[in-house]
Parts: structure tokens; C-alpha cells; sequence
């Protein structure tokens, strides 16, 4: 697979399943992107299936994609609307949105938020930080696949 797609494209997928705001989505596109890097890639030396190039830092609510977050900020704690247009992805990746979508959708931003809080990649990428520093530490693709290799061994 290697990386086909954009973050732009998976936002698109997920605003048009429902509107939501921007936190959410943040972490709907954080859980995308960990569930291709874990399902796809054979172990953490060779992370080579990523589903965008972007990547993620530790930001005070989450995991958040700068990009994204420059894009949909005019919309603060405010729903984004529902796109019309759905891109298309290939059957392996639309498994995976659809998957991310069902166990995490119907939670909510804070939610999500508290969630991703208690898991490590986010949290070592925040090591030395108090709760309310800044950042722009990008969270470590091999831990976040380490991290969910093991949350699926369980």
C-alpha cells in the first residue's frame, strides 16, 4: 500500500458520514491513521503503509494534524458541516475508515479526547510537559504502532 491518500481526503470521508467539529475529527483522523499503520505494516522497523504523509503532534486536547487544524479552525467548537462528496479509497483502507467510524463515531470530542490522553504515543510525545504547555512534538509512528500492536494482542 505506502502512502495514497491525503488527510484532506480521509476529512472529507469522515464529514461525510456526519458533521462533527473539529476536535472530533482530529481524532477520528488519528485513529485512522493508527489502525492502517497497525493492520498494514508488518512490524515497527518497516512502517511503511501510512495512510497520508502528515503527521501528528501532541497538542494540549490530542493528537492533531496542524494542517487540518489550520483548515477547520474558523469553525471552533462549532460542528463543520456534512460534505457531499465521499472520496474514494481502496476496499482495504474503506474497511478501515468503517471500522474507526463504527467503535469511535459516536463518541464525543472531549470523549475522544480523554481517550486518546490515556494512551502512550500521546503521552510520551508530551513527556516533560505540563498539561497546558505547547507543543508541536510529532507522536513516533513506531510507537504508535507498538502501542496499538500490543492493545491488540490483548
Amino acid at each position: 500500500m505506502t502512502t495514497q491518500y491525503t488527510a484532506d481526503q480521509v476529512a472529507d470521508w469522515y464529514l461525510a458520514r456526519d458533521s462533527m467539529s473539529p476536535k472530533k475529527l482530529q481524532k477520528l483522523l488519528y485513529y485512522a491513521y493508527a489502525w492502517v499503520l497497525t493492520l498494514t505494516n508488518e512490524d515497527d522497523h518497516h512502517l511503511d503503509n501510512q495512510l497520508f504523509n502528515d503527521h501528528f503532534e501532541a497538542w494540549v486536547h490530542g493528537p492533531v494534524l496542524p494542517e487540518i487544524y489550520r483548515k477547520y479552525r474558523e469553525y471552533g467548537y462549532h460542528n463543520i458541516p456534512k460534505q457531499v462528496n465521499v472520496p474514494q479509497f481502496s476496499d482495504e483502507v474503506e474497511d478501515v475508515l468503517q471500522q474507526v467510524w463504527e467503535e469511535y463515531g459516536s463518541y464525543t470530542a472531549d470523549e475522544l479526547e480523554s481517550i486518546t490522553h490515556q494512551e502512550k504515543p500521546w503521552q510520551m510525545a508530551r513527556q516533560g510537559l505540563s498539561p497546558l504547555n505547547a507543543s508541536s512534538k510529532e507522536l513516533s509512528d513506531q510507537a504508535i504502532f507498538d502501542y496499538y500492536m500490543a492493545q491488540s494482542a490483548i
